[in-house]
């Protein structure tokens, strides 16, 4: 695999046969998370692909010229041609793999395909999800001398890790940088012995027999499981939202605000997330037009003085958006005015997307989910216990008032402290 800049791309990939490219940031999560994973998949397909690399913002022209807006951001080409659909944000092996098998044939396949080995492996706790929740159990168990293993298809600290600052955790005197945060915890439990299997696909899980499959290769057997998977950000499902995803849609402010110095913004949502992350992309852009559905912000009362305060940002209260297209260089929003039911258009350089979470359970064996609230948040006893035997849960994913980092910690440390009990 080899790094790139712009003068090398018509000779490296223009010029080449099939080639795969990487346009990647740093101070980006899923970059990192897709890291190990292109790693992998270009010592498998190396010898008839070749991999490449592109720092995005050392080479922002080219990446503009190839419509690229969000990293990561994998394209595909044969013969100097760009062929195959973009992949971009969290990318998963498996749709790399999917892609790579188009472009070779049956038997190249197959070949590859010989050289992948299964494997089972046994532990004590398995642990799904390396947010604080995961990561905390895994502190306390480590510590326990409990065999324990922390799957996590991106890389440790969760929804936490692509944070821009943590203000009210405490210890800290000073905000704190989420992705920080998320280092700080993952190095204290790596210390304390504890496996760490991150950056892959989870193929399946069944609760009931105790095994987890991951990369369709591996299978991990235990006595108990934690599931803490967390919650992922909500889509609008309006026509143009899943085109233009990594194409002038975002999710990840952390991740892409950086490209929007002295632009236009459009930022969608209302709540704390929303309002917090719009004022961290005010440092860059020179302008910000806030689409909320409510008539007043739903945020916690001093981010919203902050906004307030902020000249580069306005809130269009009770709309919400319709429709995006992308016009030239230009996202184009159809937003509705829900009291006159009105529809307008408002352009901007790129907008961002903030409405809220919804728990992570689409991993789960459909014959085996616990049981959940009206919501879709896995119900626990005080022990955060479930309903299936020896499968606990954890942080943001299960049903309670309050998700926070404190909370999630709270959580992982009662299961971890109640499976220790049970187990020595």
């Amino acid at each position: 695999m080899k790094e790139i800049t712009a003068n090398e791309f018509d000779q490296e990939v223009l010029k080449g046969e099939k080639v795969v490219v990487d346009f990647y940031s740093t101070e980006c999560p899923p970059c990192e998370a897709l890291f190990p994973k292109y790693e992998a998949v270009a010592e498998l397909y190396g010898h008839k692909i070749k991999f490449l690399k592109i720092y995005r913002q050392g080479n922002r022209e080219l990446a503009t010229q190839l419509g690229v807006s969000s990293s990561p951001t994998l394209l595909f080409f044969e013969n100097g041609k760009q062929i195959l659909d973009t992949i971009s944000g969290g990318i998963k092996k498996s749709e790399i793999t999917a892609r790579l098998n188009q472009m070779l044939t049956e038997n190249e396949i197959a070949e590859i395909q010989k050289k992948q080995q299964r494997s089972v492996s046994e532990y004590d706790v398995a642990i799904l999800g390396g947010g604080p929740a995961g990561l905390t159990a895994g502190i306390y168990l480590g510590q326990a001398k409990v065999k324990t293993v922390l799957i996590d298809p991106a890389l440790p600290g969760g929804y936490m890790g692509i944070t821009h600052q943590v203000s009210n955790y405490p210890g800290f005197v000073e905000a704190q940088n989420g992705y920080m945060l998320a280092h700080y915890m993952s190095e204290q439990a790596k210390q304390t012995g504890i496996d760490f299997k991150v950056a892959v696909d989870i193929t399946s899980v069944d609760l009931v027999k105790k095994e987890i499959v991951i990369d369709e290769l591996e299978t991990i057997k235990a006595k108990k499981i934690i599931i803490a998977t967390g919650t992922s950000p909500n889509t609008m499902n309006a026509p143009g939202e899943k085109e233009y995803k990594g194409k002038g849609i975002s999710y990840c402010a952390t991740c892409d605000a950086k490209y929007f110095v002295d632009k236009e913004v459009t930022v969608i949502g209302g709540g704390n997330s929303a309002v917090e992350e719009a004022l961290f992309i005010s440092k860059f852009a020179s302008k910000i037009t806030m689409i909320h559905q409510f008539d007043a912000l739903t945020a916690n009362k001093t981010a919203i003085e902050q906004l307030q305060a902020n000249e580069k940002i306005t809130v269009r209260y009770e709309h919400e958006p319709r429709k995006f297209e992308k016009r030239g260089e230009k996202m184009v929003t159809t937003i509705e005015n829900l009291r006159t039911k009105e529809m307008s258009e408002l352009a901007s350089d790129g907008v961002f997307v903030f409405i809220g979470f919804k728990a992570n359970l689409a991993f789960l064996n459909t014959n085996a989910i616990p049981a959940l609230d009206n919501w879709g948040y896995i119900q626990t006893d005080e022990d955060r216990k479930t309903s299936i035997s020896d499968v606990y849960a954890i942080g943001d994913i299960v049903s309670k008032k309050y998700r926070q980092i404190t909370t999630a910690v709270a959580d992982g440390t009662i299961a971890a402290i109640t499976i220790s009990k049970e187990l020595n």
